[in-house]
């Protein structure tokens, strides 16, 4: 009711508002949580903002998690749809912490499936699936109950298409609308229609689309859902103006407006408008189009959405310039740039009110702390006063004052050091970490190596033979392309992207270095000895599996690996860490001059009678066909390790 008759849905909580007040914790947070709701969907984001900051409020009076999670889910949607993301986060984030400290999982399953989608538009993909997936697997412990799992399936939906895994995404959409079958509910069929139609038109099946849009439009009339009519109406008139069918998106834009002024939908209203204009000027009826694109942008201006208008007018130019208005597109395009220019100007004013407002507080702080000491100095010459007054106090009062200045000496020095450490923690960490992907960097790297070579050797002696330490290192496979076709932005999003990966993929307990430029080197002081093709197996896996989009298009990158256990002891006695690191450096070129996205492991020496380390550092490939070397590759696609012997490696198989 509160989804798709909001207007009803406020009639019948007004009607029941004195008694549901005055109820309990439970039922009072319930009223107010879709007393929010229902004011939102009816257009009053303002008025939902301020029910959901009384149940804020009311929450923390009772110290209650399930009424404040409740409250912040409905502040963090209102502030949502009044484009202030930040603090729409912030809310979801504390109403996920919240929900899971209570027993009411499908509560938890909502702030959950919040979270999840705080994190998408974020753009931190990784951790919004986590979430997803974690919020499906709980709802599917609700007996009784399938509106969690319908909700939690809806949104992973979504995740996979804005992350265009359009196969993930249909096998999702297929068991959402099965749900939504099985609960015989039309509004949550209705939900689910509109999800396929956004998967369907991301994925370009345009015709599947709108077969979703024409099913979905049925149900809500069945429902009355007027404002999803209109919205489903506007849909069907931009589908078919996609096909350039400017007849059909003019009769469903017009059905659209008519739609969307009975539901009072201003969003509905002003984008019928603008759909309208684009059908009459794809008709040629320049000036009927001109009339229509200015009602929707009138209506644009008359919310104050700025972004939208911008785009809106981008679009305006474009069609005007197709119909061969050039005058109009130009004065369009103008426009175009005077909304940029504004909202420029107010995000700046923003920073500088914030700036100012900060500055205040420290001021006042500042003269806080004036007054104070002018209060120390005060009561000091009052007691001065008070000595030569009181001659026979004075040793004591001397005494007195004394030990009041030790102690706030003693105070300030205990300040300074404090903050000394803390400053040099700091600088410490800026030494040790690489700017860009937050990992150690190369010095950090030798300085440990250089402090614990003594120890690893001993391990190497006295330890066993199934847990060893290993070196990795990664290079990404056409890095120079990725800078070149898509720019260092890109090059640097990929870098932070691998960083994660391997902070996934790996133990916290392992070491991961920038090596530097697109080279990362991976530490793992303990692993069992047959487990190091694993690791590197993981680690192609866990990258190449990753995309990220950029600039409008999808990257998928890959890694070439070299690795081997560490220490390396050829006849028993162990190679220094910068010895064992260029022997992987050439096992990873090998990686690479063979075919790229596939790791070379060293395992171990043989034969070393008939050659020499040196020689073996100087060619390991030519050693490997020798036989002097045992090397593992583990490719990027397969499931299993591929080794080959050195036999077959002398006669070039």
């Amino acid at each position: 009711m509160v989804r798709f008759g909001p207007d009803e849905a406020l009639r019948r909580l007004r009607a029941i508002e004195s008694e549901a007040r005055g109820g309990g914790v439970a039922t009072r947070a319930e009223f107010l949580s879709l007393y929010s709701s229902a004011t939102r969907r009816a257009g009053d984001t303002k008025g939902a903002l301020a029910v959901a900051d009384e149940l804020v409020a009311y929450g923390r009076a009772q110290r209650d998690d399930g009424a404040l999670a409740k409250g912040l889910l409905a502040r963090s949607y209102a502030l949502f749809e009044m484009d202030d993301l930040p603090a729409a986060h912030a809310a979801a984030f504390e109403a996920e912490r919240r929900a899971r400290a209570t027993r009411d999982v499908p509560l938890q399953v909502q702030g959950i499936v919040t979270a999840g989608q705080t994190f998408q538009e974020q753009g931190n993909y990784p951790m919004a699936l986590a979430r997803l997936q974690a919020a499906i697997d709980l709802a599917r412990t609700v007996r009784g109950d399938e509106v969690p799992l319908a909700g939690a399936l809806n949104a992973l939906a979504q995740l996979y298409t804005d992350m265009h895994q359009y196969d993930k995404g249909w096998e999702v959409q297929a068991e959402s609308l099965a749900v939504a079958k099985r609960m015989r509910s039309q509004g949550r069929l209705a939900i689910a229609l509109s999800t396929e139609y956004g998967l369907a038109i991301e994925s370009k099946q345009y015709e599947r689309a709108r077969k979703a849009l024409f099913e979905g439009l049925a149900v809500e009339r069945r429902l009355g859902a007027r404002q999803m009519i209109a919205s489903s109406l506007v849909n069907l008139a931009d589908s078919y103006l996609k096909d350039h069918d400017y007849r059909r998106a003019a009769d469903f834009a017009r059905q659209a407006l008519a739609a969307g002024t009975e539901a009072r939908h201003q969003n509905s209203i002003s984008t019928a408008h603008v759909n309208l204009g684009l059908a009459y000027l794809g008709m040629g009826r320049v000036a009927e189009g001109k009339r229509q694109f200015e009602a929707g942008l009138a209506t644009f201006e008359k919310i104050g959405v700025k972004p939208e208008l911008q785009g809106v007018l981008v679009e305006y130019g474009a069609a005007l310039e197709r119909a061969g208005d050039y005058a109009g597109a130009v004065a369009a395009y103008h426009r175009e740039r005077r909304i940029s220019n504004e909202m420029f100007a107010e995000q700046r004013q923003k920073a500088v009110l914030e700036l100012q407002q900060k500055y205040d507080t420290e001021t006042k702080q500042r003269q806080i702390e004036a007054l104070r000491q002018d209060n120390r100095v005060q009561s000091v010459e009052l007691a001065n006063r008070r000595l030569q007054q009181r001659i026979w106090w004075l040793l004591a009062i001397v005494f007195a004052l004394a030990s009041l200045v030790v102690g706030l000496l003693y105070r300030k020095v205990r300040q300074a050091n404090a903050k000394l450490e803390v400053k040099n923690l700091e600088l410490k960490q800026q030494s040790t970490l690489d700017p860009l992907t937050s990992l150690y960097n190369r010095r950090h790297f030798q300085d440990f190596m250089r402090s614990h070579a003594q120890a690893e050797r001993r391990q190497h002696n006295g330890g066993g033979d199934d847990i060893i330490g290993a070196l990795f290192l990664l290079d990404v496979d056409h890095f120079k392309h990725i800078n070149d076709s898509h720019g260092h932005a890109a090059g640097d999003a990929v870098l932070k992207m691998i960083a994660a990966s391997l902070r996934v993929v790996l133990r916290e307990t392992d070491m991961i270095v920038r090596w530097g430029g697109e080279e990362f080197l991976a530490f793992l002081p303990a692993v069992p000895r047959r487990g190091l093709d694993d690791v590197a197996r993981r680690i192609l896996h866990g990258i190449s599996s990753q995309t990220l989009a950029h600039g409008g298009k999808t990257l998928q990158v890959n890694v070439s690996v070299g690795f081997a256990p560490y220490p390396l002891a050829p006849g028993g006695t162990p190679l220094s860490w910068e010895r064992a690191v260029n022997l992987v450096d050439m096992a990873l070129y090998m990686a690479k001059s063979h075919g790229r996205n596939r790791a070379y492991g060293l395992r171990g020496f043989a034969n070393l009678e008939r050659t020499t380390l040196e020689a073996i550092e100087q060619d390991l490939e030519g050693a490997w066909r020798n036989g002097f070397v045992d090397l593992v590759v583990v490719p990027g696609e397969a499931p299993e390790a591929t080794e080959i012997p050195a036999a077959a490696a002398k006669t070039g198989s």
